[in-house]
């Protein structure tokens, strides 16, 4: 196992599976600035490093994945337009080109649902909590919410989320499409892992293809998206070929 340690947020690395830690139990695990710039930090790491195929966040602690955002840590901002030029979290999750898995625990709020569903697949234990609270304290989330709940619950789903601020059960989430393994409580990284060494041991071409084909179905058009569909099959067919030619080619040397 491989670790890189930087402030609150850890990079663990086990095979082809990079783990990125929200490393602040004592807090629940709740975001600071300056875990925005680690978090973009690790993800940027993550798609530099070839050997890491599929990676998998994760909260410390026994209570948290996150609990959203340190809201004492937000008064540090100087003004709105500090805020609204902030490094953010979100963007360099949605980079990332390799499969992202959230392994869900204890409560998921706010930013912490943010980054769930900016994954590619969650799995929560039962004992998980969701809830998108800004709206109780004056303001939206900023971190994407209502752009992955609409797409992946429906527009009803997503407006009761957000517009409510309510928490929410796991049994909840799975209700409306939010989830896709629902396990026991403890499990949950335990299966995380296990999925992720599934899809680890494809062709990284084909995995990271069907994420950007699947990706791009959410922005393109059915047109667009089916050449796109074919742009991607072929650099898969390339990769296939070459591996082929490199083969047939140390055949010959022998």
């Amino acid at each position: 196992m491989t670790v890189s340690e930087d402030g609150c947020v850890r990079l663990e690395i086990h095979g082809p599976v990079g783990e990125i830690v929200l490393d602040r139990p004592g807090k629940h695990n709740a975001l600071t600035p300056e875990m925005y710039q680690q978090i973009a930090s690790r993800c940027a790491q993550i798609n530099e490093t070839k050997a890491v195929h599929v990676v998998i966040f994760r909260g410390a602690g026994e209570r948290a994945f996150c609990a959203g955002s340190d809201i004492k840590a937000l008064e540090g901002y100087e003004d709105f337009w500090a805020w609204r030029n902030r490094a953010d979290y979100i963007p360099p999750i949605l980079s990332l080109r390799k499969p992202a898995i959230a392994a869900v625990k204890g409560w998921a709020l706010g930013g912490g649902l943010e980054i769930a569903l900016a994954c590619d697949l969650r799995v929560v234990a039962r004992s998980a909590v969701f809830s998108a609270p800004e709206v109780q304290l004056g303001w939206n989330g900023a971190g994407g919410a209502a752009q992955h709940l609409t797409r992946m619950c429906g527009y009803g789903q997503a407006m009761k989320i957000l517009l409510t601020g309510d928490r929410f059960s796991a049994d909840d989430a799975d209700q409306i499409g939010m989830v896709e393994y629902l396990v026991d409580p403890g499990q949950e990284l335990t299966k995380a892992r296990e999925v992720a060494l599934q899809i680890a041991a494809h062709s990284t071409v084909a995995t990271q293809s069907v994420k950007a084909a699947v990706r791009g179905a959410m922005d393109l058009s059915v047109a667009q998206g089916l050449r796109n569909e074919n742009d991607l099959m072929s650099l898969c067919f390339a990769k296939v070929e070459q591996a082929k030619l490199r083969a047939a080619d140390a055949q010959k040397n022998q």
